[in-house]
């Protein structure tokens, strides 16, 4: 319904209650007219935008329920992976490089036969030393011949001289005579000695010869060269046929991967934790290596280093891993997570449902009418994608673990499936 008041200077439209002024001098009655149809069409048109007022909808969210459970004790680091022995093999005999009786990354046992360097020179120094040893053997014996045939005449010539001693003094025969048996007696005595001498010296040569004949037999048994552990050859740094020096040419790396270790370092701080589980029993250590989907592989705490790093705060562990699968390998990065105990009975929720916030972390807690609460909370530590709350939720409570930007305390939500929550989130 529309009034028009002209006056002597004014018109006014009465529009909803309202009377507003139109034109702001005298006007004829055509142009009061025309000014009124202006004036309907206009209201007109802004009572057509306005529409009615849609009920208030819930903002769309996903929830989860808070619960109790036992969760680890953990310590998650990065660590390395190390053989459990590593061997450099070097030739202990210098010659040519003959054989090569396996190929480069093969597994090998210990015992198996890697290298052979060109016996020859070995097994004809064998020969000699044993001809020298079969002369000086023989020598030996005939020396201990000698002797016993010269001690026969030392002790004839013995017998005469006191025979001739014994003459003189009766005056029987010259005093010559004598002196020539004792010459001859001294002679015999001296070549006894001799002998005696000869014979040591006989000995002499043959424990040299038998000695000679041991090293010359290892050098042949080290021209065969074996694997001292059991694991995996690496490259291959000398091919056949190239002369190897005595302990100087690297042939080859062997590491031993079953078992193996992996180390890791920890924060000083947690080494009284460590050593007091340690007490009670073997520390569980998983191991899991990047990209690798089989997941973890298990081993066991083996080794505490005996002084903490003052460069960087940290002390050195070693855990051992069986490695049957090989699974790992020496060199390789890996996630490792030592496991030190378990606490009972603590309240976790997922990871996502934790909010930072200018007073700390905080979540937001879906009530029975659907409205929400902004709730700090104490978080102990995060676990396998779970918060664990010390201190601000309690078990069975709801807390939203999506949606989170478009709720402010006292929102009041609509609980969906995550992929809707996801969609809906899309411009």
């Amino acid at each position: 319904m529309f009034e028009i008041l002209s006056g002597r200077a004014f018109l006014f439209v009465r529009a909803g209650g309202k009377l507003l002024p139109f034109l702001s001098r005298r006007l004829t009655s055509g142009q009061v007219w025309t000014g009124l149809v202006a004036v309907a069409l206009f209201v007109q048109s802004c009572s057509n935008d306005k529409t009615p007022a849609s009920p208030r909808s819930g903002v769309p969210v996903t929830v989860a329920s808070s619960t109790t459970k036992d969760v680890p004790v953990e310590v998650r680091v990065i660590g390395t992976v190390e053989a459990f022995s590593t061997v450099a093999i070097k030739p202990q005999v210098t010659g040519e490089l003959k054989e090569v009786h396996f190929k480069e990354g093969d597994e090998v046992k210990s015992g198996d036969r890697l290298f052979l360097v060109d016996p020859r020179p070995f097994e004809w120094e064998l020969k000699r030393v044993e001809a020298n040893l079969q002369r000086n053997v023989a020598q030996g014996k005939q020396a201990q011949a000698n002797l016993a045939r010269d001690s026969a005449q030392a002790k004839l010539a013995g017998v005469e001289a006191q025979r001739f001693e014994r003459l003189v003094g009766q005056g029987i025969v010259a005093r010559e005579e004598y002196d020539r048996a004792r010459a001859n007696l001294d002679a015999l005595e001296a070549v006894v000695n001799a002998d005696r001498a000869a014979i040591e010296n006989s000995e002499q040569a043959v424990h040299a010869d038998r000695a000679a004949i041991e090293n010359v037999r290892l050098q042949l048994d080290y021209s065969s060269i074996k694997s001292p552990i059991s694991g995996r050859t690496g490259s291959l740094m000398v091919h056949q046929g190239n002369v190897v020096r005595a302990n100087e040419t690297p042939l080859v790396t062997i590491n031993q991967i079953s078992p193996l270790y992996v180390g890791f370092a920890v924060p000083e701080q947690t080494l009284p934790d460590i050593k007091k589980y340690m007490a009670a029993g073997n520390l569980r250590v998983d191991a899991n290596p990047t990209n690798d989907e089989q997941g973890a592989v298990q081993g066991d705490l083996t080794f505490v280093d005996n002084a903490v790093d003052s460069n960087t705060g940290t002390i050195r562990l070693k855990a051992t891993f069986a490695n049957k699968e090989r699974r790992l390998w020496p060199g390789q990065f890996v996630n490792v997570v030592m496991t030190l105990t378990r606490e009972r009975g603590a309240v976790v929720v997922p990871s996502q449902a934790v909010q930072s916030g200018q007073s700390g972390p905080y979540v937001f807690v879906v009530k029975p009418d659907l409205s929400v609460e902004s709730r700090p909370v104490v978080v102990g530590r995060t676990v396998g994608g779970e918060a664990v709350i010390a201190k601000g939720v309690r078990s069975g409570e709801r807390v939203v673990t999506d949606g989170h930007l478009r709720l402010v305390p006292g929102s009041i939500v609509e609980i969906k499936s995550s992929l809707e929550v996801t969609q809906g989130a899309r411009p």
